[in-house]
């Protein structure tokens, strides 16, 4: 019997670490750099949270959440995204307390049921970055430059930003009517998929890859054009601020998002070098009225998702592989066991160390320090030991010397 990883999952390997801990790296870096807290979640939620959030007629719903019974008869689903569990959290420990906006990041993995692919997989992780309790436009601008700022510490390269405004619940009804007598008007036009989501949600027939219903929507009115006086100000307001920052956008007047929650802002950070149907690295905007379809007071928030495998498809340059800094090649072993309290202490110190465990000969030590890219290599004799460091002399020293040399 043959047993693999389930399909859409990924293994990955010590060599794989370093691309993938670069990115981490520069998300925790830039959370505490920008104020943001870190906050965990279940890995599995009530699934009215999802159903109830996301939207009946969302893809996320009808297609792609993991959900099971558990034995005491409670739905259940692994969470596909994690703005809404954090909502939940946000209204069930009373975050509401506190000074607001409450701004919090999450990295953890996230499951949905799709067709795996490059970039793409049914168990995946990510970067959310939440502000919950402020409608202020500078907030959106400022989730924004933040991850211009992880990709930038982290090498990632992205080829545009798409930014939108989908309004609020004061213009988008009417906008949305007039969406849907335009798609009715041709729904000969459009396939299936697109045919299912002007019953559901008009706006989501944008998101279609199909190249007919694109021509089709090529046409179509844009929100844009139906923005009520307060939606366009905060849209002008958000703009400016990216303008204050430096941060370059295109406006996208159809871009959606996939979730009934977003209001307003909507944007997306697109590198066109990957596969175009996965095209799109971090995601994210305006979610207003989240926290009041939880039952919760009206509580303004907004915040962004990144896919850290896409990331790391999208990073530019190689990382460099874990290493250590100290590696002991031992000539008799025998001596092993009188490095040891060194080796230790090294540790202790936060010096990465290590030596051989495999039986090597000397010359096979070597060789494997060289592969652990080590910065400086002990070589221990019988009548003492050498210092190899790179790009310098060999500089010999007693047993008893090493830790002060070192």
């Amino acid at each position: 019997m043959k047993i693999e990883a389930p399909r859409g999952t990924l293994d990955v390997l010590p060599a794989q670490q370093p691309a993938r801990e670069a990115v981490i790296h520069a998300a925790e870096s830039a959370a505490v750099d920008f104020g943001y807290r870190r906050i965990g979640t279940p890995t599995f939620e009530d699934t009215a949270l999802f159903a109830r959030t996301s939207g009946s007629g969302s893809d996320v719903v009808q297609k792609e959440m993991y959900t099971f019974e558990d034995r005491g008869g409670r739905s259940l689903t692994l969470r596909p995204e994690a703005t809404a569990p954090i909502a939940r959290a946000y209204l069930e420990h009373g975050l509401h307390r506190e000074a607001q906006p409450v701004k919090t990041f999450l990295i953890g993995p996230m499951f949905r049921y799709s067709a795996p692919q490059k970039g793409r997989y049914r168990e995946f992780w990510q970067l959310n970055f939440e502000a919950m309790g402020s409608a202020d436009p500078a907030v959106d601008a400022e989730l924004i430059q933040l991850f211009t700022e992880i990709a930038r510490r982290a090498g990632v390269g992205y080829t545009r930003l798409a930014l939108n405004s989908i309004g609020d619940r004061d213009c988008r009804p009417a906008y949305v009517e007039r969406l849907r007598e335009f798609l009715a008007a041709r729904v000969g036009d459009l396939d299936e998929d697109a045919r299912r989501k002007l019953d559901t949600s008009p706006l989501r027939v944008f998101d279609s890859k199909n190249r007919d219903v694109q021509r089709t929507l090529a046409d179509a009115p844009t929100i844009g054009d139906s923005l009520c006086a307060t939606c366009a100000e905060h849209f002008a307001s958000v703009r400016a601020f990216l303008d204050a920052y430096g941060v370059e956008y295109e406006l996208a007047p159809t871009l959606v998002r996939g979730l009934d929650y977003y209001t307003r802002t909507v944007f997306e950070f697109v590198n066109e070098g990957l596969d175009a149907a996965q095209s799109t690295i971090c995601a994210g905007g305006r979610y207003d009225y989240l926290i009041e379809e939880l039952g919760g007071p009206p509580t303004p928030g907004v915040g962004w998702a990144a896919g850290i495998e896409r990331m790391v498809l999208s990073r530019e340059g190689k990382a460099k592989p874990s290493a250590v800094e100290i590696f002991f090649a031992v000539d008799e072993p025998a001596r092993r066991a009188e490095i040891l309290p060194l080796v230790a202490r090294l540790r202790a110190s936060g010096r990465p160390t290590d030596l051989d465990y495999g039986g090597r000969s000397l010359k096979g030590q070597l060789t494997q320090a060289e592969r652990s890219g080590a910065e400086i290599v002990v070589i221990v004799r019988a009548e003492g030991a050498t210092i190899r460091r790179r790009g310098e002399q060999d500089h010999e020293a007693s047993l008893a010397e090493l830790e002060r040399l070192l």
